[in-house]
């Protein structure tokens, strides 16, 4: 089982674990913000478990846990005192981002005086409620204390302020990180290098150095660079793919990239899943890290029928793509939003009203969640799988592929690894999709309707030699071999 597995696997296992004891429907709260389990000391299966057919999850994080992805929140730590806040918070979600506590002007407001105070709340809550956590952020143009943002600094004491303050913040938070955006906003809307002070002074060098300093200090953290109105493929996504790709062949530690995904209503990417994908295929995660979908006020049920939708379809967007972990909104009731703040006459952007109550946007992503989860229509419960290769040469290889599911299926999806180098050519009886060293395997609409009991194949011809035996699993359940 390759690292991304094994990761999401570990979060379905803790999500799903804190799903049975975490009180809270959509809307509803726990009397008190202090009454979910401590953090369990021994973890579950290596994988979700499936819940029985027909059997809907009840929280956004038991559905995302169900699909092996994780669902998130920006959270803002002075808002844990409401019981409301804190039960939703809590209780849906399994990853938590701190809005602005662990952001520069926070945590070190003087040059080498720091305050954890915020940061530490969330991380603890976040800890308490069996939730990853989303460092944000190490390096960014804004929010920087005054002594930072107006100071003036040579090269060489600027360099040292950026890594100290790295190494500082990470290293205090050590082994409790899932991922940390360590660079944000780095780029202009033309894909150029923003102007900000890191980069005037340091050049381009700053972000190489910024992710070596975090490595340095958080060795099992997920690092990621950061932007806005990358969504689509465009001039700055591009400027950031082409960094990336560039960070990648310098042997730069980077582990993934975050798509904000600040959206306005009927507004979503026609190319966003090719685009997450196209980032995913250079051999790092990406996530969506910020989402929210505004609309001119007030709301109406139409804006919010499509709003649904929009939200759908980045999820979906996410979700189709192997190697993005999960989605995170920008705080999750519009009581909270910054959009009113920032866009005159616009707001409504988030899956929460109010009054704490849950829109269409909710529901779209619990069902985009649950879909995704890929219990295929009927529960496989158990599955055999043989992969064979039938024929091979010195550069290259035919494989056949037999599943047979305990039970009936009425869609499936099979996902495999081949060796590195190895790539799909051309196959047969299914829809082929491969990223990195990782294939899906979707059915072809003839064969999706599968008996419990019965055998469905699919071939498909390699570049390289594929090995014969690899592990097979069929609508996220690992098939034993046969």
């Amino acid at each position: 089982m390759n690292l991304l597995r094994i990761r999401r696997a570990a979060v379905a296992a803790l999500a799903a674990t804190a799903v049975l004891g975490v009180a809270g429907v959509a809307g509803a709260a726990p009397s008190a913000a202090g009454e979910a389990p401590a953090r369990a000391t021994t973890k579950g299966p290596d994988r979700a478990p499936h819940k029985a057919p027909g059997q809907a999850a009840e929280t956004l994080r038991e559905a995302a846990a169900s699909s092996g992805r994780f669902v998130g929140t920006a959270i803002a730590d002075h808002k844990l005192d409401g019981s409301t806040y804190a039960g939703i918070a809590g209780s849906e979600f399994n990853s938590a981002t701190p809005e602005n506590a662990m952001k520069w002007e926070s945590v070190e407001p003087e040059r080498g005086q720091y305050n954890w105070a915020g940061a530490d709340r969330v991380v603890d809550f976040a800890e308490s409620h069996d939730q990853q956590v989303h460092g944000h952020t190490l390096v960014w143009h804004s929010q920087m204390p005054d002594w930072l943002e107006n100071g003036s600094f040579s090269e060489s004491e600027l360099r040292t302020i950026m890594t100290d303050h790295i190494e500082t913040e990470a290293g205090r938070y050590e082994g409790r990180i899932d991922r940390w955006d360590v660079v944000n906003e780095a780029f202009n809307e033309d894909g150029t290098f923003r102007e900000s002070k890191f980069y005037t002074t340091l050049g381009e060098g700053y972000i190489a150095e910024a992710f070596r300093a975090a490595r340095a200090a958080d060795p099992g953290a997920e690092l990621y660079i950061n932007d806005y109105n990358t969504d689509g493929i465009g001039a700055k996504s591009d400027g950031m793919y082409n960094l990336v790709k560039k960070l990648k062949q310098q042997g730069v530690p980077i582990d993934g990239v975050g798509f904000q995904s600040h959206l306005v209503l009927g507004q979503v990417p026609s190319t966003m899943q090719a685009n997450l994908q196209r980032f995913a295929d250079l051999g790092v995660d990406v996530a969506i890290t910020e989402l929210d979908i505004r609309m001119d006020l007030p709301a109406t049920e139409s804006k919010l029928q499509q709003q649904a939708r929009d939200y759908k379809a980045v999820a979906n967007a996410c979700l189709t793509v192997e190697r993005c972990e999960g989605i995170t909104v920008w705080a999750f009731s519009d009581a909270d939003s910054w959009v009113p703040d920032v866009f005159e006459g616009q707001g409504a952007a988030l899956p929460y009203d109010e009054n704490y109550q849950p829109k269409p946007a909710y529901y779209a992503l619990l069902d985009a969640f649950e879909a995704a989860a890929g219990d295929g229509g009927g529960d496989t419960g158990s599955c055999t799988a043989a992969f064979r290769v039938q024929n091979q040469w010195s550069t290259g290889s035919v494989v056949n592929v037999g599943i047979t599911p305990a039970s009936s299926m009425s869609t499936w999806k099979a996902e495999f690894d081949l060796p590195s180098g190895v790539t799909v050519r051309n196959g047969w009886n299914g829809v082929f999709q491969q990223s990195g060293t990782h294939v899906t395997v979707t059915d072809a609409g003839y064969n999706g309707t599968v008996a419990g009991g019965k055998q469905v194949t699919f071939g498909f011809q390699t570049e390289g030699v594929a090995d014969p035996g690899a592990e097979i699993t069929l609508n996220g359940e690992v098939c034993a071999a046969g």
